[in-house]
């Protein structure tokens, strides 16, 4: 008995996945080079901003000295001043004032009276830069009753010097130490970097031929050893999975040598001499159940390579599971009367799904138990909703106990877990890998236990994209 066509799922999933997984290229420059960088435009800017602290700083304080001596100067002219009151001598006040100047070279005094002529000028008053200047009221009272006004000027073209030095220095100090910070860093990064060509190193020597070797990462530093143990991870994985590619290909050459050879010996024997019309239908007659059988297994097997690409069921509501198991029930009916088997469906759930092949699903389920279970038993199959929507479907059997060894390969493609049976030759051992597929591509997963007598294999079917 043959099971009902059902349509392959839309190619335009797998191309979307296809697309989906296209890696963007872009151009990345190197990573001791750009870490350096990185070292010298932070140490330009550190190094900038103290510099350009201890210049404000150094600025501030000249400043305030220059404030503070002029409020010396300030009281010594006005002390001066006022021991010349008391004379009234012109002569002697310019005198004590010429004595006062000696040494300051820095320094410009003139006095006068507001709105009047010029009481004194020093010599170097025409010399000293512009600065900073203080001017004060002295109580020196000259004939008229004014009082005398002394201004002084500070020459402070020294200390901008010294500031422009320091600026100077300050900045070249700051190139300096970033060009030599990039250049330690440019050899630190390079020094840091000798594990990650070590890695790379390591990889160099990896092989399709040597899916087992894995990255040696003892001596490398703890930022590295999670990169290494996942990358040993997906070898180990790929290494698994290209053992089960190679048991594929092997299985694959097996399931189709076997009808081939019974087709061509079959057509060769039916040539070799003249047969009658019936005989010659008996001849094509079983040639075409042997190609029906390598039909199958194509098309099963386009179906799982669209799975793997990525194909996503095409969902639509489903008000009842059980309605549509009870559907399927009715297919095996004849299948399940041979066996002497009864069906019992328990529970129901509403989830939005791909009919067809959840249908698909449970017609392959509910044909592995129906070959697996004991006569006379009674196969259950419970529908449960899932609390954050979809269904849980478990077809239950009563037969042998399948080995704890063989649960984790139970839907591997071509594997039989009874081997001895005699309808192995037309059962291919797709139907569950088919299960597996389609639980994946409702976002779920499938699931077998067996203990006990009691198997139960089945699929969670998520109600999410």
């Amino acid at each position: 008995m043959h099971e009902p066509a059902l349509p392959l799922p839309s190619a335009h999933a797998g191309a979307r996945s296809a697309r989906d997984s296209s890696v963007i290229q872009r151009t990345v420059s190197s990573l001791g080079r750009r870490l350096s960088w990185w070292l010298a435009v932070q140490t330009f800017s550190g190094l900038g901003a103290v510099c350009l602290a201890v210049y404000i700083v150094a600025a501030m304080s000249l400043a305030a000295r220059q404030l503070d001596s002029l409020h010396q100067k300030q009281e010594l002219i006005r002390h001066v001043l006022s021991e010349a009151a008391a004379a009234r001598d012109l002569a002697e006040l310019r005198h004590r004032l010429d004595d006062f100047l000696v040494g300051h070279r820095d320094l410009a005094l003139s006095l006068g009276i507001p709105g009047g002529p010029s009481l004194y000028h020093s010599k170097l008053a025409g010399q000293v830069a512009p600065g900073r200047t203080s001017s004060v009221e002295v109580p020196f009272v000259w004939p008229g009753g004014s009082n005398v006004t002394a201004t002084l000027s500070l020459d402070t073209s020294d200390d901008g010097r010294l500031l422009q030095r320091l600026a100077l220095t300050l900045v070249a100090s700051a190139i300096l130490g970033a060009i030599l910070v990039s250049v330690g860093g440019l050899l630190l990064v390079r020094r840091g970097l000798l594990p990650v060509r070590d890695l790379v190193e390591q990889t160099r020597h990896l092989a399709a031929d040597t899916p087992r070797r894995q990255l040696d990462g003892s001596g490398q530093p703890a930022e590295l050893k999670p990169l290494v143990e996942q990358f040993n991870a997906l070898l180990l994985r790929l290494g698994q999975v290209y053992e089960q590619l190679e048991a594929f290909n092997a299985d694959v050459a097996h399931e189709l040598c076997t009808p081939l050879t019974t087709l061509i010996s079959a057509t060769e024997l039916a040539l070799r001499k003249q047969r009658g019309v019936d005989e010659l239908r008996d001849v094509l007659g079983s040639n075409l159940e042997d190609l029906r059988r390598l039909s199958g297994i194509v098309h099963d097997m386009l179906f799982l390579s669209q799975a793997d690409r990525g194909a996503q069921a095409r969902r639509e509501p489903v008000p009842s599971l059980a309605a549509l198991a009870a559907s399927v029930v009715d297919y095996h009916e004849a299948a399940l009367e041979d066996a002497a088997v009864t069906i019992e469906i328990v529970g129901d759930a509403a989830a939005d799904l791909d009919a067809s092949l959840v249908r698909r699903a449970l017609s392959n389920l509910l044909g592995n138990a129906t070959r697996y279970a004991t006569p006379g038993s009674v196969v259950r199959l419970e529908v449960s909703a899932l609390p954050q929507g979809g269904a849980q479907v478990l077809v239950v059997n009563q037969g042998l106990t399948i080995p704890s060894s063989d649960l984790p390969r139970l839907f591997d493609r071509f594997f039989r877990g009874d081997s001895a049976r005699g309808d192995g030759a037309a059962h291919h051992g797709l139907g569950l890998a088919i299960v597996s597929a389609i639980a994946r591509m409702h976002a779920g997963q499938p699931m077998a236990t067996s203990a006990d007598g009691k198997t139960s294999v089945g699929l969670i079917l998520s109600g999410r994209p």
